[in-house]
């Protein structure tokens, strides 16, 4: 079960990203299902898991557009409410070396509050894995956390001021290099410090070690092209380091969300956190060699690099 946002991604291709002030040419506009959420649980669902979203999208013009991945992928959309205003919207950049660029307006994910997620506490309570991110309210997030039965997949990006206990909850809790530390300053600091850790100079080892050593189950840090690193308890604590594989890079919109939503679904499936890890690597890489988020996931039975 995925409980988050639903986006259209509005993305224009430029040979580079604008300076502040600067105006450059685009190559060309798309416009395609987002939201980090839908993104995970497409790329769940695309590899064969059974998936239930939890979201809103407005009665706009954008709503089709938004949704239109969860449908293709068979996502079970009937707690997906409808409200009145605007669908949220990204406004994505992706330059020539495939990096991108967002701005995000929530517009309908700003309603998936505590209310909305109580009406499915029923089924919180009895899903394998429940999937969360940052980019709905806060006091949604904790509700289903709260309200969650079997295991949570905490991805803590965009880094928003939630209630530690819910980094506490999550098994694993999902993070790049830079929103590991801004959980490890929100678990340090009670909820205050969103800044993170202040030494520049420790390593991605350290900071997983110390978020374990702050309360939190299982830690997986992604690494982008150098792959990922995983720590529990049952690893004895030792952090490993999963490599992922070489390609050449498309578009990095929404690989991170292909990673923990494969991760997701073999976590689903019973596998070890590592063994998990080694395969949203692959799909991770797999993602950034086709443009947009979604359309470059790999569906079951897909050749993974």
């Amino acid at each position: 079960m995925v409980v988050g946002s639903a986006n259209a991604d509005l993305l224009a291709r430029t040979a580079v990203h604008p300076a502040p002030g600067e105006t450059v040419l685009g190559r060309d506009l798309a416009v395609l299902p987002g939201g980090k959420g839908a993104n995970q649980a497409v790329a769940a669902a695309r590899l064969g898991a059974r998936v239930a979203f939890v979201g809103a999208v407005g009665d706009d013009e954008f709503a089709d557009a938004a949704t239109s991945g969860l449908r293709e992928a068979g996502v079970d959309l009937e707690r997906l409410v409808v409200v009145p205003g605007g669908t949220g919207v990204a406004v994505v950049t992706v330059a020539a070396d495939g990096e991108n660029s967002i701005v995000v307006i929530p517009g309908a994910n700003a309603s998936v509050g505590p209310d909305v997620v109580r009406r499915h506490a029923d089924l919180l309570a009895t899903a394998d894995v429940v999937v969360l991110q940052g980019e709905i309210p806060r006091a949604g997030i904790e509700a289903a956390a709260q309200l969650a039965g079997g295991r949570v997949v905490m991805n803590l990006a965009p880094v928003i001021d939630v209630e530690p206990g819910v980094l506490r909850r999550a098994d694993p809790l999902v993070v790049n290099e830079h929103e590991a530390h801004g959980a490890l300053g929100l678990l340090e600091s009670g909820g205050v410090n969103l800044g993170g850790v202040t030494d520049g100079d420790v390593t991605d080892d350290a900071v997983v070690a110390r978020l374990r050593a702050a309360g939190v189950p299982s830690v997986v840090l992604t690494r982008g092209a150098h792959g990922a690193l995983a720590a529990a308890a049952d690893l004895d604590d030792e952090v490993v380091a999963v490599p992922a594989p070489h390609v050449e890079a498309v578009d990095t919109t929404g690989a991170g969300d292909a990673f923990v939503g494969a991760l997701a679904a073999e976590l689903a499936r019973g596998s070890g956190l590592v063994d998990a890890a080694r395969v949203a690597v692959r799909v991770g890489a797999f993602a950034v060699r086709g443009p947009g988020a979604q359309p470059s996931y790999p569906w079951a039975g897909d050749d993974l690099p």
